[in-house]
């Protein structure tokens, strides 16, 4: 299988690699829906929530701030590693993203060629103004007096640059992910279960219009049946092979 799927890498030029929380376990990032996953720990907060209730927002970035051990302690691993590595001689790649945690930057996947689903929780942005803050910038003040941050500009409420429950879907990053599947040649989903639209459907997308679908996933997904190749192992364990 790990022959087959180097040989539809070497072939393909316009290839979507399209991830899931799946590649950042092995960085030591919790997935969703595991043993330890963030829905088995704690409740999500939901974005009206986020609006309507001051207590909320407190409750929101405690979260944040006594979770961001995590994120700041992860480093790239060969999974992310090697996608940037593909990319950099796939001139026509493109990367979609469902996580977070901005490890693919860290990879070296320059920004321009990622789009980012569900937002970037590595800094925080005003809501009314889109004013970007980092979160060092906010953290001190938080903890010091439990006020939830609002924007030095306007005065809108600032939440971390994610895209919560209940948020609506980013125009622009939607626009975008369905074009680059519209048009690629290859699209490999690696590390998601599947199971959250609309960004689960771009694999179905890709295949209707002609593209090879491979899936790299340790569990089975409800697309399996009309991939082109199916990879069960741990992601790093396959791209290790990876030229």
């Amino acid at each position: 299988m790990i022959e087959e799927f180097q040989k539809l890498l070497d072939e393909s030029e316009k290839i979507v690699f399209f991830t899931g929380a799946g590649i950042s376990t092995e960085s030591g990032i919790p997935d969703f829906r595991g043993p330890k996953g963030v829905w088995k720990t704690a409740q999500p907060i939901y974005f009206q929530d986020f609006i309507g209730s001051e207590e909320k927002r407190i409750e929101s970035w405690e979260r944040k701030f006594s979770s961001e051990g995590t994120f700041l302690s992860a480093s790239p691993n060969i999974g992310h590693l090697k996608i940037s590595e593909i990319m950099q001689k796939k001139k026509l790649s493109h990367l979609i993203t469902q996580n977070v945690d901005n490890l693919h930057q860290d990879s070296g996947v320059d920004d321009s060629r990622i789009t980012e689903l569900h937002g970037n929780a590595t800094y925080a942005k005003c809501l009314e103004c889109h004013k970007k803050y980092e979160l060092d910038s906010l953290r001190d003040n938080f903890l010091k007096n439990k006020i939830p941050p609002t924007c030095n500009d306007c005065g809108g409420l600032i939440k971390t640059a994610t895209i919560s429950f209940g948020q609506p879907m980013p125009e622009e990053e939607m626009r975008i992910a369905q074009e680059k599947t519209l048009t690629c040649e290859l699209f490999v989903s690696i590390g998601t279960s599947l199971v959250v639209f609309p960004a689960a459907g771009f694999p179905q997308l890709a295949k209707e219009v002609g593209a090879k679908l491979v899936i790299i996933n340790n569990q089975p997904t409800d697309f399996d049946h009309i991939a082109d190749l199916v990879i069960s192992e741990q992601i790093g364990e396959v791209f290790s092979t990876i030229n």
